[in-house]
């Protein structure tokens, strides 16, 4: 299946400081064999505005890429949907809004023991929604929602200094969001190199 790339667009259209479609940021700071270093978990609205631009930007990266190269779609088939599964995880997370750290640890843990790294690194984890606006069939928005997606965005990023991020090296977008609607069977893998291997594995 092929991610189209306006709809990437139009979730990034909801990412800027004045129209943010987040509410809640949180994290690990991971050395280079995946260990945990500290994490932090946090109402995205209290971010000072330059926290608030740094931030996005990371998480703009992952649906702002290469659609259908650096940003593939994964099928997720219902052995993966079983208890016990990442994707069970990711779903007690998006309903939780990110506010349990047991579950997120597990999270943490999970990347940790799967990431292959030679430095430090950062797990960023957002949680957003988006009212998606009814379009007529002039394609112009209406002012009614039609739907709400909520959804999550994980980076992975080299940090440095005081746990400055980089540009992130993989990640995901769960779940899908396909044909401008919620699509619980899938997850966007994200790979700067094109390589979605190590993310495939994750929900294998």
């Amino acid at each position: 299946m092929k991610i189209d790339r306006e709809d990437m667009l139009e979730l990034t259209r909801r990412m800027t400081v004045s129209r943010n479609c987040f509410t809640r940021i949180a994290g690990a700071y991971m050395d280079e064999e995946g260990f945990i270093d500290g994490t932090f978990n946090t109402n995205f609205l209290k971010l000072s505005s330059s926290e608030k631009t740094k931030k996005l930007e990371v998480a703009k990266a992952i649906p702002f890429s290469e659609t259908n190269v650096q940003l593939e779609d994964h099928r997720l088939g219902a052995e993966t949907r079983k208890p016990g599964s990442v994707w069970q995880l990711l779903m007690a997370l998006r309903e939780c809004e990110l506010k349990n750290d047991a579950l997120l640890l597990s999270l943490y843990e999970y990347i940790g023991e799967r990431h292959s790294s030679d430095h430090p690194y950062g797990i960023y984890v957002f949680y957003g929604n988006y009212d998606i606006p009814v379009k007529g069939k002039d394609k112009v928005s209406q002012w009614e929602s039609e739907e709400v997606y909520r959804f999550l965005i994980c980076a992975v990023c080299p940090v440095s200094g005081e746990y400055e991020a980089g540009k992130p090296e993989c990640g995901f977008l769960f779940p899908a969001f396909s044909n401008r609607s919620t699509d619980l069977d899938g997850v966007c893998l994200y790979a700067v190199n094109g390589e979605h291997g190590e993310m495939a594995s994750l929900f294998a």
